[in-house]
């Protein structure tokens, strides 16, 4: 059993993290950041499909790339790509039962939206289990793995990394939590855009210090401390 005692600030990534990385929600986001580079930029479908697996490459999120290449404004582009169709998800009664038993905070922690976050968490009944949601705009536009975003968000609760877990389906996304002393939990999947981007340091699995298969299982399986 997996000791969480020490923790009680919980932090939770959004898009193939609290939902299944199988759904065919992600693959709608995908989709629509490409018809929007392709409108954006006169674009036929492969050359903007292209364009955008290089700047998530290169830049670590699409949007991050457009900013700073185009001086793109974000809020248009976060509107097209989240207007999405999330009634496939429904009410994930496992989950929602793993996360009461969590003592102390939980946030959802991501580089979308908070209105996406607010849409996809209440379409799986666990909106209400979070006090918090710091999204891209929160992190003034510095997404993960940017450590700001990790910085701003511990300053939120007033709490150092060690009290703190992070549940994420990139392991990038991990490396920053761990050096802050965070316990970092992979959420594991196959998917190439997992691994698809520049600047991974050789030593990236000694960052994830716990896999899950299933988030709702593993939330159920491990050892916690008492409500603060």
């Amino acid at each position: 059993m997996a000791d969480f005692r020490h923790i009680d600030t919980w932090l939770f990534d959004l898009d193939n993290t609290l939902y299944d990385a199988n759904s065919g929600v992600f693959p709608q986001i995908d989709r629509n950041m490409k018809r929007f580079l392709m409108a954006e930029f006169s674009l036929e479908e492969d050359a903007a499909h292209a364009y955008q697996k290089q700047l998530y490459h290169d830049y670590g999120t699409t949007l991050s790339g457009l900013m700073a290449q185009h001086g793109l404004d974000p809020a248009r582009f976060l509107d097209h790509v989240h207007d999405i169709d999330v009634t496939e998800l429904g009410p994930d009664e496992r989950l929602i039962s793993a996360l009461k038993r969590l003592p102390g905070r939980k946030a959802i922690f991501t580089n979308g939206s908070s209105k996406h976050a607010e849409n996809v968490a209440g379409q799986l009944g666990i909106l209400d289990q979070f006090d918090a949601i710091f999204d891209i705009v929160s992190a003034e536009y510095r997404p993960k793995p940017d450590k700001s975003a990790y910085d701003k968000t511990l300053a939120h609760y007033g709490v150092e990394g060690r009290s703190a877990a992070m549940f994420e389906d990139l392991k990038r996304n991990l490396v920053p939590a761990s050096a802050l002393g965070m316990t970092t939990v992979w959420i594991a999947n196959d998917a190439a855009w997992s691994h698809a981007y520049a600047g991974v340091p050789d030593d990236i699995d000694q960052h994830v210090h716990h896999v899950a298969e299933t988030l709702s299982d593993f939330l159920h399986s491990i050892e916690l401390g008492a409500a603060p």
